[in-house]
């Protein structure tokens, strides 16, 4: 008698689970990212001592949470201004437990940043990666200490990306996100899923109408805005912009240009003969894609610089010349 012995290899079912015990697939984690950039977060304490100002009272003593972010081995720190903001005392403790005192090298109001410095060498710092582009629909971790807990990672996505431009354009220069951040995340670390920074924490949307429940919208600064801005303090004590003098809101995709809806008066663009209704199609050498793109070009440019406007007037091509003043100033 001729015995069939049944093929194993032609049954799907003992195959699917063959291949289950060949194929088990770990958790997914950021574990490791987290593992990589937390070391360089840091919890952020300043102290703001008011005098009582009566005779034997001792003073007051208030203390401001926050987070940071080593950006450089040799003590330099990211964070937010309004963590340090009126700071009489700033401490800085590393997640090693590590303690020091911090100096503020210098602020920048518009993106709401600030450079400490610490005494000390070899520190853990974060990956950074000069030309990170961060898109919608990126996952994100947000590391910092909120309410003090201690460092603690939450977790969401892009919801819409910034700028890395110097233009002040309010909440267009920040990315939102979802990642949850609280009182204490502010100037901590939001990071990608290989632990690479993507920007600095900076706040939580707000309305002044308070009966509107508003969840899920975050801002961070992003990173390329970020270390420029560092760099820039660095190398001046703060943030020194070009202002032209101008409002504009329609780009024309015609003309490749934009149109001047008014002139500020005493402004370099009154100075340098710029009239409302001209369209601005190139600045310098640089053609103009958009008016975020323009005023990033002026924002950038030295103050007291001479730069060659070229415009439409009435449908006739002129030049101007316009000397870049400093913003604020």
């Amino acid at each position: 008698m001729l015995l069939l012995v049944p093929n194993l290899n032609d049954n799907p079912f003992i195959q699917r689970m063959l291949n289950t015990k060949k194929t088990t697939l770990q958790p997914l984690s950021y574990a490791k990212a987290v593992s990589i950039a937390s070391p360089a977060v840091v919890n952020i304490y300043s102290e703001d001592i008011v005098s009582s100002g009566g005779y034997g009272r001792q003073a007051r003593k208030t203390t401001t949470l926050g987070s940071g972010v080593i950006m450089d081995s040799n003590g330099y720190l990211l964070t937010n201004l309004h963590v340090i903001q009126n700071a009489d005392l700033i401490h800085v403790v590393l997640q090693s437990g590590q303690q020091f005192p911090a100096e503020l090298i210098g602020f920048d109001q518009i993106t709401d940043l600030a450079v400490l410095k610490v005494n000390a060498s070899n520190l853990p710092t974060i990956p950074q990666q000069a030309n990170l582009q961060s898109f919608a629909g990126d996952i994100v971790l947000a590391i910092g200490n909120p309410l003090n807990l201690g460092q603690t990672v939450t977790q969401g996505i892009i919801s819409a990306t910034g700028r890395s431009g110097l233009s002040n354009t309010n909440y267009l220069n920040f990315l939102q996100m979802d990642a949850a951040i609280n009182n204490g995340n502010s100037g901590g670390a939001l990071i990608n899923s290989n632990g690479v920074l993507v920007g600095i924490n900076s706040r939580q949307f707000t309305e002044s109408n308070p009966q509107l429940n508003i969840q899920g919208i975050f801002f961070a600064v992003p990173y390329q805005l970020a270390a420029k801005i560092m760099r820039k303090i660095i190398e001046n004590g703060r943030v020194v912009r070009g202002w032209l003098g101008i409002s504009a809101e329609r780009y024309l995709a015609d003309v490749k240009g934009f149109v001047v809806e008014a002139v500020s008066p005493n402004s370099p663009a009154f100075s340098g003969g710029i009239l409302p209704g001209d369209i601005i199609y190139q600045i310098g050498q640089h053609p103009i894609s958009s008016i975020t793109q323009a005023l990033d070009i002026v924002a950038e440019t030295p103050p007291n610089t001479a730069l060659i406007f070229k415009l439409y007037r009435q449908g006739k091509p002129v030049e101007a010349s316009v000397t870049i003043a400093e913003f604020g100033k």
